[in-house]
């Protein structure tokens, strides 16, 4: 009988996004979210300008040096971890009512994390082509998952120009809710598995990681790879 070839754990994505073993929202609270997230999407728009600097300041460190500066990512990340927190308060998953913290910090005990590992050296030629080049293709599938605004711009859900895949499918799961007391599973672990692409891309374009992301829908509520749930893990 021949061997059974080994298989190997596939390595994990250096970024990392968690939702809560289950959706906790109520039926009608989604129709006020956008107001309620207004003091979030004021403070992010001045954070995604600083993330805007900060990246351009980025590029040049690691085309002279090879290294994404410490502070610099450690702010970055916690833009894209403030980012994802409202997201899915608001209209990005709709998966918790509990309202999100004024932090660029880790909360532990929060239903929505995120965590990019810091990577000690990048490529000096990647920096030049993967945030306009590599990630084309990546930008035409975020393009229809967010519609027409930017993932900052909508990073409470609430953005102009024509509705994404995700803002439609959270709409049709609000409704759902509001109906029957019960958001839909199988839309939530969809939902997860969108944001997760988007934040994978948007932090591969931010330079945060020379890893490509991969053309894969991980669905569920916790990263396939590392789940920032688990006590066990390292960053948990």
């Amino acid at each position: 009988m021949a061997a059974h070839a080994e298989v190997l754990p596939r390595p994990a994505y250096p970024v990392h996004v968690d939702g809560a073993d289950s959706p906790d929202a109520s039926r009608w609270l989604w129709l006020v979210k956008w107001l309620l997230v207004l003091p979030h999407v004021v403070i992010l728009l001045a954070l995604w300008v600083a993330f805007i600097v900060t990246s351009v300041i980025a590029f040049f460190a690691i085309l002279v040096t090879g290294r994404y500066p410490r502070a610099l990512f450690d702010l970055n990340s916690g833009v894209l971890r403030w980012t994802w927190r409202v997201g899915y308060y608001a209209y990005s998953a709709n998966g918790t009512d509990r309202y999100p913290p004024f932090t660029l910090a880790d909360v532990p005990d929060y239903p929505a994390r995120l965590e990019i590992d810091y990577p000690e050296q990048l490529s000096r030629g990647l920096v030049l082509v993967k945030w306009w080049l590599l990630a084309v293709p990546h930008y035409l599938i975020v393009g229809v998952l967010l519609g027409g605004g930017s993932w900052a711009a909508r990073s409470d859900g609430v953005h102009s120009g024509s509705a994404g895949l995700i803002s439609l499918l959270v709409l049709i799961a609000a409704i759902a809710l509001a109906f029957t007391g019960t958001y839909p599973r199988s839309l939530y672990n969809l939902i997860l598995g969108l944001n997760r692409w988007v934040l994978r891309v948007a932090a591969y374009a931010a330079l945060m990681t020379d890893v490509y992301p991969p053309f894969r829908l991980d669905m569920g509520a916790h990263d396939p790879d590392l789940s920032l749930s688990n006590p066990d893990s390292p960053i948990s």
